[in-house]
């Protein structure tokens, strides 16, 4: 396992799928002239578009989708690894998935994760979202190698799931990656602290790529792209809501020191939960 950098590249897309994947050409273009041979993407890189009828217009098939063959283009181009955050796509029985891309230096796709958690919130400034209503869930966690290292898959809602992250952590994950587009209301109160604490928790890295600024279908999303180490150190943030691009090194050692330090990992043990009813149900510390 070697040191690499990994860049995080903050978007605010639009409507247009078409206009969003030219933005994201010119963003990791510039990550990838910085020396980043790993480039992740925010959470519905392709258009964030809040209208279902509308969405359902511009989303279209794996096959067909322009994000994800400009994606594969540069990652061959470019010979980076490519994490397309996610976009919306029509799986084949027509309904639509949140689904994050993983592309390999000669093009082809690494892994697919499809987001677990939907949003489903009502946020006291009168905000509502009902992400179930346009997207089916995922049903599987999903960790693969980037450069010789293990790393875990999340999209935005799914970070205030711990157990998705320590069940990656536990499947060998030094990296977690959380592509995001979180409102400007939750991102001020818990973006940063969450990204922490589940570096933290795991003694993992955690990159995680936003969506920033006041989008064409009128939510405003809080930006703030990070870079955590496996000791809960920011060391890289775009601190702002601007697109853009942010740069670190990636040492999977320091993943290996931090759990030494604190093997929770090791330490957990399996216990049950009394509530003072009949029925007891087993859990455990860390995922099996």
């Amino acid at each position: 396992m070697g040191i690499f950098k990994a860049a995080a590249v903050q978007m605010r897309s639009g409507t247009s799928p078409e206009r969003n994947a030219a933005d994201m050409e010119i963003l990791v273009r510039q990550a990838a002239g910085q020396g980043a041979t790993y480039v992740q993407t925010p959470e519905m890189t392709g258009a964030l578009v809040r209208d279902k009828e509308a969405g359902a217009a511009a989303f279209t098939t794996e096959d067909k989708d322009i994000v994800v063959a400009t994606a594969r283009r540069l990652a061959k181009e470019l010979g980076i690894h490519l994490h397309v955050g996610s976009t919306a796509i029509r799986r084949a029985d027509g309904k639509l998935a949140n689904r994050a891309f993983l592309f390999a230096p000669d093009g082809a796709v690494v892994a697919g994760y499809d987001k677990i958690h939907m949003f489903d919130v009502d946020l006291d400034n009168g905000e509502s979202w009902r992400e179930s209503a346009a997207y089916e869930p995922g049903t599987e966690a999903v960790v693969t190698d980037v450069n010789g290292t293990r790393l875990g898959f999340a999209v935005c809602y799914d970070l205030r799931f711990p157990q998705l992250f320590r069940a990656e952590a536990m499947a060998g994950a030094e990296v977690l990656t959380v592509p995001a587009a979180f409102t400007r209301q939750t991102g001020e109160a818990h973006w940063h602290v969450l990204l922490r604490a589940r570096a933290i928790e795991n003694g993992a890295y955690v990159i995680a790529a936003a969506q920033g600024g006041l989008h064409e279908d009128g939510r405003e999303t809080y930006g703030h792209s990070l870079i955590v180490d496996p000791w809960g150190r920011i060391i890289a943030e775009a601190a702002h809501n601007e697109p853009a691009g942010i740069v670190a090194e990636i040492d999977p050692a320091q993943s290996l020191a931090a759990r030494r330090k604190i093997p929770n990992l090791k330490n957990a043990r399996d216990f049950t939960v009394n509530a003072g009813t009949s029925e007891a149900p087993r859990l455990r510390g860390a995922a099996s």
